[in-house]
């Protein structure tokens, strides 16, 4: 679980989160499900927060049923597709949740 610092400390983030999410054209629900998922596993590198967001981002829409492709989600970040591929499992491992099983 995440504190209300933590929204304070990742707050440029957050906006990134949004703007990539306009981009999109994601809904609310997936936009708030990414912000739960990043904000519960914000990595401490600057350097990894980019991947990680991407991958909160394709996650929280896949989960709420507003699914966009890796590349997709990939773009509008601005990361590869390699980033969101390689974290969006471990990702849905650690919130607790289960992989879809298309």
């Amino acid at each position: 679980m995440y504190s209300a610092r933590d929204h304070v400390e990742n707050e440029q983030w957050l906006a990134d989160i949004d703007a990539a999410g306009d981009r999109l054209d994601l809904g609310s629900a997936a936009r708030s499900r990414a912000v739960d998922l990043f904000l519960s596993t914000v990595p401490e590198e600057e350097r990894s927060k980019s991947a990680s967001l991407a991958a909160a981002l394709y996650v929280g829409a896949l989960i709420e049923g507003d699914r966009r492709s890796q590349g997709d989600v990939a773009e509008a970040v601005g990361v590869s597709r390699l980033s969101v591929q390689q974290k969006w499992k471990d990702l849905i491992e650690e919130a607790g949740l289960r992989k879809p099983s298309w």
